[in-house]
């Protein structure tokens, strides 16, 4: 490496942990009788600005309240699907019972539903449906948890993943989002972080979307729980 590349990567190194000195510093606050914690944000705002750094990513952000408004955004996302080459037909889903449920409450059509498939299996599969344990405001991050759900597979494999989690799920921060899961149990074998569909670029910077990943990436969040 030349000397004018060490050291344009050092200033640009120097320059971003100038910037984030004032947010180092920042308040946080402590609730006594939980003690996680707690983004100065507002549920609302940390809702808002995960939806908008998800879609800045290229993933989909729809707001549901309660279980019939999620049942209506899978009907309407699949439905949607259904329309496109991606079929949409045959769906796998985590372990999670929440999620079967909740499909079952939809009038959709499809082909084959199976349960958290075997890795011979989950190929054939157009969409993957799961739940997340918590997610990160500033990223437009989702976090899975292994210790809540079989849902590995399910969600790296099919062309398209739909995860829903509740609102009270979402923190601000990384650090936020792994202090909630360790004080509600042990953290999984596995913990998946995903920021949008899977992207990928060969050495000439060309961006290929789902070569290593779904191309499509739906979140549902659910306001219901709050």
């Amino acid at each position: 490496m030349s000397s004018t590349a060490r050291e344009t990567i050092l200033n640009s190194i120097r320059s971003h942990l100038a910037a984030s000195v004032p947010h180092n510093t920042q308040e946080n606050f402590v609730n006594s009788e939980n003690p996680v914690t707690l983004s100065s944000l507002t549920s609302v705002s940390l809702v808002h600005n995960f939806k908008a750094n998800l879609d800045a990513v290229g993933g989909h952000c729809i707001i549901a309240h309660g279980d019939a408004g999620i049942a209506q955004a899978l009907t309407q996302i699949i439905s949607d699907l259904q329309k496109t080459n991606l079929r949409a037909q045959r769906i796998a889903i985590s372990d999670q019972p929440r999620v079967e449920r909740l499909l079952h409450q939809t009038d959709l059509e499809i082909e084959a539903l199976a349960i958290a498939p075997n890795a011979s299996e989950i190929f054939t599969f157009d969409v993957g449906i799961t739940t997340a344990q918590a997610a990160i405001a500033e990223t437009g991050t989702l976090v899975l948890d292994s210790a809540d759900e079989r849902h590995r597979l399910v969600s790296l494999v099919p062309p398209v993943h739909i995860a829903i989690i509740d609102a009270a799920r979402i923190c601000e921060t990384l650090g936020e989002a792994l202090i909630l899961l360790r004080h509600e149990r042990p953290l999984g074998r596995a913990v998946t972080f995903i920021t949008g569909p899977s992207r990928t670029a060969d050495i000439e910077l060309t961006l290929t979307i789902g070569v290593h990943g779904p191309q499509e990436l739906y979140v549902i969040v659910d306001t219901g729980s709050n």
